[in-house]
């Protein structure tokens, strides 16, 4: 359920722009979500459609595009895709080290939006 405030705030960012450049109707939603996030694709969507129905952006589509984590070594500063979260793999492919600091890819970001 805790899709449905992500929800809001994204199409509340999307309302914002669509008015803002004049557009009648918003088609496609390119959405970046990390690939660490709990957010489900399904219920994105779902509670999409619900919360735009009668906007410009009523019938568009979420196209969610999962990026990978990454983190970067503090001892030797190579960057590296980070395994999925539950695997055994930890710590640097390069040197080994397990002070990692991650780049945050839980979050969401709204990548581009196609409009008519």
């Amino acid at each position: 359920m805790h899709e449905l405030p992500v929800i809001e705030e994204i199409l509340a960012v999307v309302l914002t722009h669509a008015h803002r450049h004049g557009v009648s109707r918003v088609v496609t939603i390119n959405l970046e979500v990390g690939s660490f996030s709990d957010l489900e694709d399904a219920w994105l969507q779902r509670y999409f459609d619900h919360c735009s129905r009668g906007s410009v952006a009523e019938n568009a589509r979420l196209e969610l595009i999962r990026v990978p984590a990454t983190g970067t070594c503090r001892r030797c500063n190579h960057v590296f895709t980070l395994a999925a979260p539950g695997t055994d793999k930890t710590g640097c492919p390069l040197c080994g080290a397990v002070d990692i600091v991650l780049d945050g890819r839980r979050g969401y970001h709204i990548a581009s939006l196609e409009a008519l």
